[in-house]
């Protein structure tokens, strides 16, 4: 019987960049200071930096006030 895998995927924030306001509370929530507002044109959007120290809390989906951002369990990266 094969032994349990440890290290299960944890789900990752997925910004909706097109509906983002880039209001900053996911930022602020963000007990890891994973999120930032980046400029882009005009506007400023959320994004994720070092996704691999994302611990999937969701802090930052839940003080979205807009629901633009999906936690999302990443795909196995290698089939086995």
């Amino acid at each position: 019987m094969p032994a349990a895998r440890a290290d299960k995927a944890k789900p990752r924030p997925v910004i909706d960049g097109s509906r983002c306001t880039g209001c900053g509370w996911c930022v602020a929530a963000c007990p890891l200071d994973l999120l930032s507002l980046e400029r882009h044109g005009w506007k400023k959007r959320s994004e994720l930096h070092d996704a691999d120290s994302c611990t999937g809390c969701a802090y930052c989906a839940l003080k979205c006030p807009f629901g633009v951002i999906t936690m999302i369990v990443p795909g196995p990266d290698v089939a086995d």
